[in-house]
């Protein structure tokens, strides 16, 4: 598949870039130290648009699908993996589910509010016994009248705290099935924000339901068909988490390159050194294929093509590798690079988490192993 970025597209990149450098990464330290994202700087994000920038402009959104999107992620992890974990949560899972499968009626309710970051949402499907069997959950959803009474918890939940709007996952009678739930609905209680690894300024909280009552009209898609929204809209995660990973990867290679240069060892530069070269041709390497096939997903995402493979091995490579970018990168750095004087450390808590969410790994590995199997090793592109 031949793919070429647009002007648009490089127009949206330069900005990106550019809001990036001035706004996000002086505070990138402060927001993992603080453990939050300044309310001002979530306003300005929601300023340039960066709250909406897949979502349709029949809707108020930029408009520029699932290539935008990852591009924005691209440049934004670039400089802070927990300010991009926000803006993924909020509208490649969060949004997309209500895109993905609510009516017109509560896209048009619910869009353009997200779009323009008027409100936050979050995607609320994991709970403490069913995260990677998500089929699993327990939380319920009863019919009464014209009305939906929810019962339930969930965990794990970025932007938990901030969030006005949460796509809720509940069992029903006919299986499982999507509610957009508002915070402000009596019954939605949220916990406190999980103290992590990494990503720490990006909230991650608990959320509880009790007896809330949620419009008919706010289910996502039709009753029992749940669950294949949401597996369709973690797909779309997937790869703007792919692209996380390749915004990072690029960052790290430019930080350990000019680094090499600088530092010096027995009277020379470690850039010349083979050791430290073989690592930085690894990381270019990784790179490079990274690039490519996060983008080859995000177009067949566009076209409405089924990305459930392409998303899986997308998320598994790219987490797996940017995994072993960062610790090349750390060892580029030695000492330094264990210092929290330097984002390497930083980056390098950031990346672990992206092995786990959105679909641990090791249920990627099936997804692809099925899929392998069921074309007995024939691999179609």
């Amino acid at each position: 598949m031949e793919f070429s970025f647009s002007p648009e597209h490089n127009m949206l990149r330069e900005m990106v870039r550019d809001f990036t450098n001035t706004e996000i990464r002086p505070l990138a330290s402060h927001i993992d130290k603080q453990e939050e994202i300044p309310k001002s700087l979530l306003q300005k994000i929601a300023n340039v648009g960066l709250f909406g920038t897949s979502i349709p402009e029949e809707y108020g959104g930029g408009g520029f699908g699932k290539v935008g999107f990852c591009i924005a992620q691209e440049e934004v992890s670039r400089a802070c993996g927990s300010t991009a974990a926000t803006i993924g949560a909020h509208q490649s899972i969060g949004a997309n589910a209500i895109l993905i499968g609510g009516s017109d009626t509560l896209k048009k309710k619910y869009l353009p509010k997200l779009a323009t970051g008027e409100m936050i949402a979050a995607f609320a499907l994991t709970e403490a016994e069913a995260g990677s069997d998500s089929f699993n959950l327990k939380t319920r959803a009863e019919k009464k009248g014209d009305r939906w009474i929810i019962n339930g918890s969930k965990v794990w939940i970025t932007n938990g705290a901030i969030a006005d709007v949460f796509s809720v996952f509940a069992r029903t009678e006919k299986g499982i099935t999507g509610f957009v739930v508002e915070k402000k609905f009596p019954g939605v209680s949220v916990g406190p924000n999980e103290k992590k690894l990494g990503i720490k300024g990006s909230v991650t909280n608990a959320l509880m339901f009790e007896e809330v009552e949620v419009p008919a009209e706010n289910i996502i898609g039709e009753d029992g068909r749940g669950f294949l929204i949401a597996m369709e809209t973690l797909n779309s995660g997937r790869i703007g988490l792919g692209a996380c990973c390749l915004g990072a990867a690029k960052e790290l290679l430019e930080i350990s390159t000019l680094y090499s240069k600088q530092r010096k060892q027995f009277d020379e530069p470690i850039a010349k050194f083979q050791a430290v070269q073989f690592m930085l041709a690894d990381i270019a390497t990784a790179i490079y294929a990274m690039q490519d096939m996060v983008y080859r997903a995000a177009v067949k995402c566009d076209n409405n093509e089924d990305v459930t493979l392409d998303a899986a091995i997308v998320k598994l490579f790219c987490s797996e590798t940017v995994a072993d970018v960062a610790d090349k990168a750390l060892q580029i750095h030695g000492g330094m690079g264990f210092s929290a004087e330097l984002p390497l450390e930083r980056f390098y808590r950031d990346a672990r988490i992206l092995k786990i969410f959105e679909g641990t790994n090791e249920i990627q590995k099936l997804i692809i192993s099925r899929q392998v199997l069921k074309q007995n090793g024939r691999w179609v592109s």
